[in-house]
């Protein structure tokens, strides 16, 4: 018998000062039986840094074809494609062509994302945005975040900061190039 999801509800106070977004979000996000919680937190982390109209979670891993997170408009034509991880060279070059606008978050070190780029051709290589969290503090938030869990996040000045219960956790999040 095949393992199901794991259903995590986990409100969020967003305040994005960045972007000047400031939201209030009630999400219901499936981890799937592969899915690390490094993962799965990058993947709630990249929704909220780019929450706006139309975004929402693709099938994501049970999927291959689909981002973790996407936007798509009033038409279904999509906005934004946004990974988490280390997608491929070949992901992302079909993302590239696929999207106006290619994002990644990633939780492991930002030079495997530049360093493949440099073995393939990916379309608009420079255009796309790589943002990398810290293991120490994705680690921190998973001993801070049950299934039902709230969070204050807040992202200003190129740091992120989240409250889970009494856990007050702060990293830097900051804007990497593949093409470095």
């Amino acid at each position: 018998m095949a393992l199901s999801a794991t259903v995590y509800h986990v409100r969020i106070d967003l305040s994005d000062v960045e972007r000047g977004v400031y939201q209030l979000l009630d999400l219901r996000v499936a981890r799937h039986p592969s899915e690390t919680m490094r993962f799965l937190l990058t993947r709630i982390i990249a929704y909220c840094l780019c929450h706006e109209e139309g975004i929402a979670f693709s099938k994501g891993l049970s999927t291959n074809d689909d981002p973790a997170v996407w936007v798509k408009d009033l038409q279904g034509n999509l906005r934004a494609w946004i990974e988490v991880g280390t997608p491929s060279a070949e992901r992302l070059h079909k993302a590239s062509k696929a999207s106006p606008r290619v994002v990644i978050f990633t939780h492991n070190d930002p030079a495997l994302l530049q360093k493949a780029a440099r073995a393939k051709v990916i379309h608009k290589a420079s255009a796309i945005e790589i943002y990398a969290l810290e293991g120490a503090f994705l680690d921190a938030l998973d001993v801070a975040t049950d299934r039902n869990a709230s969070w204050t996040l807040v992202h200003t000045e190129g740091m992120l900061y989240v409250t889970s219960g009494e856990t007050n956790l702060a990293a830097p999040i900051a804007r990497h190039s593949l093409t470095a």
